[in-house]
């Protein structure tokens, strides 16, 4: 997954690169095209208000008084105007006006009333026939404090009467310019975010099937039976997915029935060869008592052929499934019950006594219920095989799900600890010196791992075993 990583950071880097070089250039163009947009309006105004001053001018009745009553009464009026999500409240404009030699006859403000002002670019190119326009800091150290003026020509540029200059703070529309850049940064923001989102989920979408396919693929490399993970709705990875469970299931079963018949003709060969030489001897003339003990060794011998049968039979079928399927909800209790009364027969002829200690409460667990008392028997059996005569092997259900069986025999020696689940590996029995058939703990195992548990074998601290079968409850 680290190629995923390092695509899915390139991408995210490239489009984080493009959102911040459209960020930029959108903010580079707000405030002009604010004040662009202020300074078009104020045009029209300066325009209209020379208008008004040029008649009044020309008729030599201009009243400055009366002109700056009118201002007065307009910064007095309230009023409350919504300009998309801006609200404004204050008038936020002014005028000056200044004779044809630039000398300012009137001022809204009543500060410039007399001053010169032919050399400001408004008033000296309005003069002159262009137009005139400036921006000038109140303060030199505060941008804040710029204010725009506009000026229109009162008059014919033939006969100028003087300059209508319209000023208006910048700080006045700022505002503006803030909620338009908060507005850039959420839109951008939340399309970059939507992209990366789109991007991320596209990415897992993708690349988390295959993870999950590829842990797979490693689960069953190191010997596990996993079952076939949830891919979700993709068409081509659960194509993918089936494609590997048939190669997966065509390879174990090719490789199992390799070995299943390998095994199965090393381990017949024993059993065999005892009942054809036994099956020989008797041909000629012998005591009776050695007759009996030849028919012996061949009753014993083709029993252990057919127990060897059964349990590979029983063992094929477990190691044929990676899961359970349908499971049900079965109770612990009368399944350990029940292998104990089938333990018995073999227990008595071995002089074995069988102690168990059952739970009175259920305990219920998800599973198959053969398959647990074939395991539960199978360790009774090979407890049963290992322990001496006027021993007893005692069986404990806890309330936990762990079934523990115990027997007094010789114990397991270290060398043969981590072999004894390996299937076809076994040790002498105690009872009769001979071997078993191996399969019994294989299939133990087989049968715990299909239902979530474990099983494992201890060493008593006065002599013997413990087999110890551990199940998960229902939560």
């Amino acid at each position: 997954m680290r190629l995923t990583r390092v695509t899915l950071f390139f991408i995210a880097l490239i489009i984080g690169a493009g959102i911040y070089l459209l960020v930029r250039q959108q903010l580079s163009v707000v405030e002009p095209q604010t004040y662009q947009a202020t300074e078009e309006s104020m045009v029209d105004t300066a325009q209209l208000l020379a208008a008004i001053v040029a008649a009044d001018l020309e008729a030599g009745r201009f009243d400055k008084q009366d002109f700056a009553h009118s201002f007065a009464a307009a910064s007095k009026r309230r009023f409350e105007a919504n300009i998309h999500g801006h609200i404004k409240r204050d008038l936020g404009i002014g005028a000056y006006l200044t004779d044809a030699q630039g000398i300012v006859l009137f001022d809204s403000a009543g500060q410039l009333e007399g001053a010169d002002l032919s050399s400001k670019r408004d008033v000296f190119h309005t003069l002159q026939g262009k137009y005139g326009a400036r921006s000038s800091r109140d303060a030199s150290d505060n941008p804040q404090s710029s204010v725009l003026y506009v000026g229109a020509l009162v008059g014919t540029p033939e006969k100028p009467l003087g300059v209508l200059t319209v000023y208006k703070p910048q700080s006045d529309v700022l505002p503006i310019v803030r909620a338009r850049r908060r507005a850039i940064y959420w839109g951008t923001g939340l399309v970059g975010a939507g992209i990366l989102f789109l991007v991320a989920a596209v990415f897992i979408w993708q690349y988390r099937p295959v993870g999950r396919l590829t842990e797979y693929a490693r689960e069953i490399e190191s010997g596990k039976r996993p079952a076939l993970p949830k891919l979700g709705a993709g068409k081509e990875v659960n194509t993918l997915a089936r494609a590997l469970e048939s190669m997966r299931e065509a390879l174990e079963g090719r490789r199992y029935a390799e070995r299943y018949v390998q095994t199965l003709t090393h381990e017949m060969k024993s059993p065999l060869a005892a009942i054809r030489g036994a099956a020989e001897l008797l041909d000629e003339e012998m005591p009776a008592a050695d007759r009996r003990r030849f028919l012996g060794n061949i009753r014993a011998e083709s029993g252990r052929a057919e127990r060897l049968l059964n349990r590979l039979l029983e063992l094929s079928a477990l190691e044929g499934r990676s899961s359970l399927g349908t499971s049900d909800r079965v109770d612990l209790v009368p399944i350990v019950a029940r292998a104990i009364d089938q333990a018995r027969p073999p227990a008595e002829l071995a002089e074995v006594t069988l102690v168990s200690s059952l739970p009175e409460t259920s305990v219920a667990i998800l599973g198959d219920a053969f398959i647990l008392r074939s395991a539960v028997t199978n360790l009774l059996e090979n407890a049963i095989d290992f322990s001496p005569a006027g021993s007893r092997v005692e069986i404990v259900l806890l309330a936990d799900g762990s079934v523990s069986i115990s027997d007094r025999g010789p114990g397991i020696p270290d060398y043969a600890r981590d072999k004894v689940f390996d299937r076809f590996y076994s040790l002498k029995h105690h009872a009769h010196g001979r071997k078993g058939t191996g399969l019994g703990l294989t299939l133990v195992k087989e049968a715990a791992e299909l239902h979530g548990g474990r099983v494992s074998l201890e060493a008593r601290d006065l002599g013997g075993t413990t087999a110890r079968l551990v199940l998960p409850l229902i939560s």
